[in-house]
């Protein structure tokens, strides 16, 4: 088969969708890989590393775009490359359709087949391809918080986990997923007082036996939340439904009930944020404040560390884009129904039933 990788283009992405040793695998199983020019420079890969392992450099998007069967990329298709997709194309990527419709409109209008790593499962029922990146984005939650809880940065001048004399800040993590333990993990780690709220009270026990007395948790009932938001320095949100739009935790009410310089941090942006208040930013431009609270909604966090992010990502893919490049979309998927619920848009229609939903379009299985 015949792969492209084009380079990311979205605000402050320096991710790339197949490192160099991914890029080896493919081209050792008899594939041609794809790669436009200074796509690896964000994690200090240059063009000659992929030569190196077999690939070809094309100079332009469009070029790799036009000689590729498939298109492996990290972020969301942007509106000039949504142009480039044709009916002929197989799109592996994240997609994060459930909060973007015009985007949803442009993949159904090129034909392409459309499969988001967010929506891929595995046996055990997690979220293979989005649990990397939601390490990350958990780690990292801990710490953009605790820099931006500086009274430097206009946050409440809390050191996250105290000094003797002095409490720890107080940490409401919402959603004891992936993110949530990892966020939880980094904020035990440097103190501080967690509390982790979720629905699933399978899950809180199974929280509450990893992290002993380390930690609290809490079930996620509108009261409980209402109570933690008011009572807490540092607010994460890390609740996702797979494929749909994230709920909307807290609202605007509760928002006025927080101390002055704390901080939310959003993790579920991609999704739409969890907030009420919450809107996409960048790195460029990460924070704003409503209510004198500080929100980041950085809608790719995991950019920031691109080189960790990238390797991470690719560990998780590479098997998944073998097979789709061994067998052809159609076959893959047929065989492996885990990678079939990858499957967002197709021949011009969506395939994903909480997609349908979430955008309020027709929904063909």
């Amino acid at each position: 088969m015949r792969i492209g990788v084009p380079k990311e283009i979205k605000n402050h992405e320096y991710r790339v969708g197949l490192t160099p040793p991914s890029v080896a695998e493919l081209t050792a199983a008899g594939h041609q890989v794809f790669v436009e020019a200074s796509a690896g420079m964000g994690i200090d890969f240059a063009d000659k590393d992929y030569v190196a392992v077999g690939a070809t450099i094309l100079p332009t998007a469009a070029e790799v775009f036009a000689s590729s069967d498939m298109i492996v990329k990290v972020k969301e298709p942007q509106p000039q490359e949504i142009a480039m997709l044709e009916a002929r194309h197989t799109l592996f990527t994240y997609l994060h359709l459930a909060a973007d419709k015009p985007q949803a409109l442009g993949l159904m209008k090129s034909g392409a087949t459309c499969i988001a790593y967010e929506t891929v499962t595995s046996p055990n029922r997690t979220l293979p391809l989005l649990k990397p990146m939601s390490e990350v984005a958990g780690r990292m939650s801990i710490q953009v918080g605790a820099h931006y809880l500086e009274k430097e940065q206009g946050g409440r001048g809390v050191l996250l986990g105290g000094v003797p004399g002095v409490a720890p800040a107080r940490v409401a993590i919402l959603g004891g997923g992936v993110s949530g333990l990892n966020a939880a993990q980094m904020a035990v780690g440097l103190r501080a007082d967690v509390t982790i709220y979720d629905i699933n009270n399978d899950r809180l026990a199974e929280l509450d036996t990893h992290f002993g007395n380390s930690i609290k948790t809490a079930y996620a009932s509108k009261a409980a939340i209402a109570a933690a938001v008011a009572n807490a320095h540092l607010v994460i949100g890390a609740v996702l439904v797979p494929g749909a739009a994230a709920p909307k935790l807290v609202t605007r009410e509760m928002l006025k009930t927080m101390k002055r310089g704390s901080v939310l941090v959003d993790i579920a942006i991609d999704q739409g944020g969890c907030f009420e208040t919450s809107r996409a930013t960048t790195h460029s431009d990460p924070v704003y404040i409503e209510e004198g609270v500080i929100h980041y909604c950085v809608a790719n966090m995991p950019g920031a560390v691109a080189r960790t992010s990238a390797f991470a990502l690719n560990n998780a893919t590479l098997p998944f884009a073998m097979k789709l490049a061994n067998l052809g979309a159609e076959r893959a998927m047929a065989l492996d129904p885990h990678l079939a619920a990858g499957l967002n848009v197709a021949g011009g229609a969506v395939k994903h039933r909480a997609v349908a939903e979430a955008l309020d379009l027709p929904f063909e299985a």
